[in-house]
């Protein structure tokens, strides 16, 4: 069932968090809703705009609703990750995405206002909601590239007039998180001292964690076992850290990184032992099960088992 990422978030508040998957590919979405109806935990899938590039947004829209027909029990909202204010206006006029980002957070804190203003203006006649964004994660995303001396905290002082002024829905915020594999290059962790001074300046006020996947050195050593060359100095997030977000307000959970090292991981692995085969068929069976077993694993580590249920609908 399709709805609204307020009703997941309302639910959710302090409690668990809803894990936000980005897909690119039909394995990856068949994954995700396998489990997810296992695990009877809502979710959100978010569909950026390189991935709206690569499979055409038809085909984005088509397979996450041929997914909701094959596993009708699942309980989801469908996002624009990452978008600017032509890919949000698009998608809010599209009539697919229950919400958007937009991701103004690298301009000065004022045009960061204006655009979000405009979306969410647009956005409000359509009943989509929005997410935006204040500080700058480094890392890799997509087509964007953000040197690690270029990244900005959330600064606390800030979220209160944001919000008012913007009427946004959601804030997604940097506290120590980044895109890609190498998250905590120095190994800082969440800065809870920044995470708690909001929660405390929004109170109740749903908060976005991007770059949260875990990065496991086990697939970044079976990726290089078998020809990779991934720096082993990967790190994402600290699972108890996450958790801990959680109670500070972090309802939405990004996950992107850990599904394309579990591809790399699956792809080489396979071709490795099975140089004579060429069929893609035999392993995306494989790595359609192996996002079934992480994201069941992310289920239970955000709490989000078996929430579906009780949500009121």
């Amino acid at each position: 069932m399709l709805v609204s990422p307020k009703i997941l978030f309302d639910h959710c508040y302090g409690k668990y968090g809803i894990a936000a998957v980005n897909v690119f590919t039909m394995e990856q979405v068949l994954g995700l809703f396998s489990a997810a109806q296992k695990a009877n935990a809502p979710f959100i899938v978010q569909i950026t705009p390189v991935a709206r590039n690569y499979a055409n947004p038809v085909m984005m829209r088509n397979m996450v609703a041929a997914a909701s027909h094959i596993y009708p029990d699942t309980c989801f909202a469908i996002h624009l990750d990452h978008g600017d204010e032509v890919h949000a206006v698009n998608a809010i006029e599209s009539g697919d995405y229950t919400s958007v980002m937009i991701d103004a957070s690298h301009d000065p804190f004022r045009e960061n206002v204006e655009k979000t203003k405009r979306i969410v203006a647009k956005a409000k006649p359509w009943g989509v909601f929005v997410e935006a964004e204040l500080g700058v994660l480094s890392g890799v995303e997509d087509e964007r590239n953000v040197d690690e001396n270029k990244k900005r905290y959330t600064q606390p002082s800030e979220v209160e007039d944001f919000v008012r002024e913007t009427e946004c829905n959601s804030l997604a915020i940097a506290v120590g998180t980044s895109h890609g594999a190498y998250k905590f290059s120095g190994r800082q962790g969440l800065q809870f001292d920044i995470l708690k001074e909001i929660q405390r300046r929004l109170p109740g006020f749903p908060l976005v964690l991007h770059g949260a996947s875990a990065v496991s050195t086990e697939e970044i050593d079976r990726i290089n076992a078998a020809g990779g060359n991934l720096g082993t100095n990967a790190q994402g997030v600290n699972p108890s850290e996450l958790r801990k977000a959680i109670g500070y307000g972090v309802c939405k959970v990004n996950i992107a990184t850990d599904l394309r090292l579990i591809w790399t991981r699956v792809h080489r692995e396979f071709f490795r032992d099975h140089a004579d085969l060429f069929d893609p068929v035999v392993p995306g069976k494989d790595y359609i099960r192996a996002i079934e077993i992480v994201m069941l694993e992310k289920f239970e580590l955000l709490g989000s088992v078996s929430q579906s249920k009780s949500l009121k609908i």
